[in-house]
């Protein structure tokens, strides 16, 4: 880790090809921005990305990463992770990719607690398959392949993680810039699954939870007399269906990384020269 790095140390050299206003921008130069405080570099930085708008972020980015499959993103970064517990890992998605066919390893991450961070690009919308209705939509949000909304209720993706024994929940804005690098700096320092589910507005597919939206709807639990070391208080803000809060909403400061528990502290990443003996025969029976 250096002190010396700058969050203009993250950027590759490769252009974004996201639409102009797109929420994700902000969300990656926070993310860049809280690596960078945290006193990582991109040596001893992994990104793993799902599928979906957010999917090149790792390319966007200046680290070591890996475009993952669809909703596979968090076991592939768990993996790097207990490989070698020496990198700081972070893997980041999107609402489609977290919430519907990642939805099964999105629980079991949370449980598993391992020591890494989890930002979610919230746009409620599957904007890269050109805007049909994601788990994050509203119930009469109309799509093309929704014309009356998807009649279900969204996904409240705060309360899964609530309910499947997360450590840290938090919730962002990327157009709020500091706020947002703030929360998820807080989110890698955490010691365990730091959760940080991030508005992050499609401006070509999503003309109802928009920047306005957001701006005129957020409240800002850092002006507000919250305890996020409370659960029950969490549990209240979580299920207010009517509030967009901002801010970590639950922390357990007593919460111990998976790795930790099981006394995973080696590096055990490095492959001895040559493939073991047999090993191309074994490969060979799968063909």
């Amino acid at each position: 880790m250096s002190s010396d790095v700058r969050f203009t140390d993250f950027k590759s050299d490769k252009q974004p090809t996201w639409c102009p206003g797109c929420g994700d921008f902000g969300t990656m130069n926070g993310m860049m921005k809280a690596l960078a405080e945290t006193g990582n570099d991109p040596d001893n930085t992994f990104v793993v990305a799902g599928i979906g708008c957010s999917g090149k972020i790792g390319t966007y980015m200046h680290s070591y990463a890996l475009h993952g499959v669809h909703g596979r993103a968090l076991p592939v970064g768990i993996g790097v992770k207990l490989a070698n517990p020496n990198l700081e890992v972070m893997v980041a998605g999107g609402d489609g990719d977290g919430y519907s066919i990642g939805a099964g390893h999105f629980v079991h991450a949370v449980r598993r607690n391992v020591d890494m961070s989890y930002v979610v690009m919230d746009n409620r919308i599957y904007g890269l398959t050109k805007g049909q209705a994601s788990p994050t939509s509203r119930q009469d949000f109309e799509t093309s392949t929704t014309p009356e909304g998807p009649q279900m209720p969204p996904v409240n993706p705060l309360a899964l993680a609530l309910a499947s024994g997360a450590t840290f929940i938090a919730q962002s804005f990327s157009s709020d810039a500091q706020r947002h690098a703030e929360i998820i700096q807080k989110a890698v320092e955490h010691d365990g699954f730091g959760f940080v589910n991030t508005y992050s507005p499609c401006v070509t597919f999503n003309d109802v939870d928009t920047y306005d939206y957001f701006r005129d709807s957020i409240v800002d639990l850092d002006e507000e007399d919250h305890d996020p070391h409370d659960r029950e208080a969490a549990k209240q803000k979580i299920l207010e269906g009517d509030k967009e809060y901002m801010g970590v909403i639950y922390q357990d400061d007593d919460s111990v990384p998976w790795e930790k528990r099981e006394g995973i502290d080696q590096d055990m990443s490095d492959i001895p020269d040559g493939a073991p003996e047999d090993a191309m025969d074994l490969v060979r029976e799968f063909y």
